[in-house]
């Protein structure tokens, strides 16, 4: 039960002395069948502490096999804003469901159900995040830049990722719970998975809710232009393809905002990348159509310079 690991895992990260360390332990305690590491890392603003999970899959490279990664990034800028505000604050969410994600499927490999290919879960743990100001409400900083969040949360053994990240901040999707992204590849925004539709179907029961996105939002932070938020900043240091998914309210609300986390749809997110995990490491569950898209390189180029700061010369 995916509810019971969100609920810990809040009351974990819930506290202003948390580090990285005592989540390595929460989660070796439910299993000693994945690799937990810790970094800490100094930033202009603090230090925070990067969390890599590996999960090895029956089938998966770890082992030998040749069953696809899948990598799950909790993105977001802190966990807390202490001492501006007391609590875990609307941007913790996207730690909150790595880890809880992490716990059940290592709590599912110690009870024999373990996935065909590797999982790799990445995030941060920061209780005391600087904010900034950002329209229509205020977000979240973090201690460290993108880049270096990029350079801890994308391997190059992901072969896909899903980019977990409170999207609250917006009028653009305006439901309460969680939404998907079109699928982000070296600079294209392309088609929105029928297969991540499907899954979003079976495990919520309702219609797939999606969220739009721009050019701007797959650039890379710092270049001057607007970003929905950090969903897809995975996705300017990967090859792979990236989704994101977004927890979403149906209001504005802020990032540094305290009370905002609502429990049953952070276990939302939670089932849904497991479900996405056991069928892309089957080979069942695809990101995007690799054929069209060597078309579109064929026919238009391609636009990875869309990763790049571009030029900042010209731009000013």
């Amino acid at each position: 039960m995916s509810l019971k690991y969100v609920m810990e895992v809040y009351e974990l990260l819930d506290s202003i002395h948390v580090s990285g360390k005592e989540v390595k332990g929460y989660l070796n305690a439910i299993s000693d069948l994945g690799e937990v590491t810790v970094q800490t890392v100094e930033g202009k603003a603090g230090s925070t502490d990067f969390i890599k999970v590996t999960i090895p899959g029956e089938k998966g490279k770890t082992n030998g096999g040749d069953a696809p990664t899948l990598g799950i990034v909790g993105r977001l800028g802190g966990i807390g804003a202490r001492p501006e505000v007391k609590g875990f604050v609307s941007d913790g969410d996207g730690a909150l469901s790595c880890i809880a994600a992490a716990a059940k499927l290592l709590d599912m490999s110690g009870k024999g159900d373990r996935l065909d290919g590797d999982i790799i879960l990445t995030t941060h743990i920061c209780p005391t995040a600087p904010t900034r100001p950002h329209d229509p409400v205020p977000f979240m900083d973090s201690p460290v830049d993108i880049l270096t969040m990029n350079m801890h949360e994308v391997t190059k053994e992901m072969d896909a990722i899903l980019s977990i990240d409170t999207t609250k901040g917006n009028m653009i999707t305006n439901h309460r719970g969680f939404a998907i992204t079109p699928t982000v590849k070296e600079g294209y925004i392309l088609k929105v998975s029928n297969d991540l539709l499907h899954v979003y179907t079976q495990s919520v029961g309702k219609l797939p809710v999606t969220l739009p996105i721009t050019t701007q939002d797959i650039t890379p932070y710092g270049n001057g232009v607007y970003h929905v938020n950090s969903i897809l900043q995975p996705a300017v240091a990967a090859k792979c393809p990236v989704v994101g998914i977004a927890i979403t309210t149906e209001t504005a609300v802020s990032g540094c905002g305290t009370g905002a986390t609502h429990p049953t749809d952070v276990e939302q997110v939670v089932r849904y990348v497991i479900e996405v995990a056991k069928l892309f490491g089957e080979n069942k569950c695809t990101f995007f159509d690799p054929s069209e898209f060597t078309l579109l390189e064929e026919l238009y180029g391609k636009m990875n310079h869309l990763q790049t700061m571009g030029n900042q010369v010209t731009a000013g």
